[in-house]
């Protein structure tokens, strides 16, 4: 085990998912030689931290260990000489989730906050961020390794390694861990005696699964997942797949797959549950409260139960997991997002993919996956070009390349309904996007 002493930094620190990051380093406490851990965040996200990281410091005192816990508003100090950066940050709270979600619904689309015209707003308002994270990271502990899990986790990767010119960055996804839990669960077996080989990009990531003899047991899962109506995470709802359909693919989609193969039907269910419901981010609005509310409790010394029920299961561990595998050389193989490097032979080398990969000290080693078949091919160029326009116009600042973008998203029916749903969340996501306020300025208001 590599015993140097290691200083861990999270940006976004007073996030309700923070506990299940802390539990995550405790766990390993053995195999990872934490002096210290910094939680940042910025003046609004102030009290939350101040309440998360009070947990923290219980949870480790509990553990018996002697690490040092830092709560700081001050990035830069923070990032001096860190060794892993961990972000999890949500550019305009949840309140801009809630328009993430709100206005492409009200112009009869999906509204999600990872998908088509949402997600696309979630980059461009996250991308600038961390862009400046990464120049800080360049100057004051350029070695460090970027952990990333805020969405768009995959847009958000590209970013880093196109723009950032930073490519000692992954980015992780609970979704391929929910569904290897889930499967192994169907099977009846331990995870462990599962192989599985994961290739696509984030929330777009198809699979092939073996058992330890090397069957192939790909159909046999997709089968029992339409048997059972398998649940999926809590945020997705859990439409019946078309079996035809997915069967026919010999790939096992993810549960974000249901946005491109059954719009219909998700649209019309996301049009019902906000007419009745609200959006989403108010379900989570609410359960964050609750969460403060627990981690409030001086007496709380450990993750609370009711954490699971946030939407995010896995992220933090999966971050644990990462970091330790990285330190030690573990040579794990763990889904994550990185660079390509010829994997998937039909996208770009240098473009960011979410892949099985082994995890070095010297970073990810994409498992080579080769050419998809066509019924998943097409798919995943669109959306590849997406992210791409995505991460262009979230630089830029072009409105044209933002435009050109929405109307590529196969979540989005034109240019028209582009543009109309584009508009609106420039105007209402003003304050988050300074690259495109001389064009709202002169166009919009």
């Amino acid at each position: 085990m590599n015993q140097k002493q290691i200083k861990i930094v999270t940006i976004g620190g007073g996030s309700s998912y923070t506990p299940e990051l802390i539990e995550g380093f405790i766990k390993r406490a053995a195999e990872l030689p934490i002096r210290e851990i910094w939680l940042v965040d910025i003046e609004a996200g102030k009290e939350k931290l101040a309440i998360v990281g009070e947990l923290a410091k219980r949870m480790v005192k509990k553990a018996g260990l002697d690490w040092k816990i830092h709560l700081t508003l001050d990035r830069r100090t923070a990032l001096k000489d860190a060794d892993y950066v961990t972000t999890q940050l949500r550019v305009g709270l949840l309140d801009a989730r809630v328009k993430d979600e709100r206005i492409p619904l009200e112009h009869g689309m999906l509204g999600q906050e990872t998908n088509g015209a949402g997600g696309t707003f979630k980059a461009f308002r996250t991308i600038p961020v961390i862009l400046d994270i990464v120049e800080d990271m360049k100057e004051l502990c350029p070695k460090a390794w970027l952990i990333n899990f805020t969405n768009p986790a995959g847009i958000v990767t590209e970013a880093v390694i196109k723009y950032g010119n930073y490519d000692r960055v992954i980015g992780l996804c609970n979704v391929p861990e929910n569904q290897m839990v889930s499967e192994a669960k169907e099977l009846g077996v331990n995870r462990n005696d599962l192989t599985f080989h994961f290739a696509g990009l984030n929330h777009l990531v198809w699979h092939k699964v073996w058992d330890k003899s090397g069957d192939d047991l790909t159909q046999t899962v997709m089968q029992q997942w339409l048997d059972s109506n398998e649940q999926g995470v809590a945020n997705i709802e859990n439409i019946p797949w078309v079996a035809p359909q997915v069967l026919n693919l010999g790939l096992i989609p993810c549960f974000y797959h249901r946005y491109f193969y059954l719009e219909a039907e998700m649209l019309a269910k996301g049009l019902d549950d906000y007419a009745k419901n609200g959006t989403r981010a108010e379900v989570v609005q609410k359960v964050e409260e609750e969460l403060f509310e627990l981690y409030r409790n001086p007496n709380l010394e450990e993750k609370p139960k009711q954490l699971e029920l946030r939407g995010g299961a896995y992220y933090s561990d999966a971050a644990c997991e990462l970091i330790t595998a990285l330190h030690n050389d573990k040579r794990t193989i763990m889904v994550v997002d990185t660079k390509n490097n010829g994997a998937i032979t039909d996208l770009p080398t240098d473009c960011a993919i979410e892949t099985s990969a082994v995890i070095t000290a010297s970073g990810p080693k994409p498992l080579t996956f080769g050419s998809f078949p066509i019924a998943a091919r097409g798919l995943l160029q669109v959306m590849k070009s997406f992210e791409q326009l995505v991460v262009e116009a979230a630089v830029t600042g072009d409105y044209g390349t933002a435009l050109q973008a929405l109307t590529m998203n196969p979540l989005v029916k034109g240019a028209s309904q582009a543009q109309e749903v584009l508009d609106a969340m420039l105007v209402a996501h003003y304050d988050y996007l300074p690259q495109f306020q001389a064009y709202i300025d002169a166009h919009l208001k």
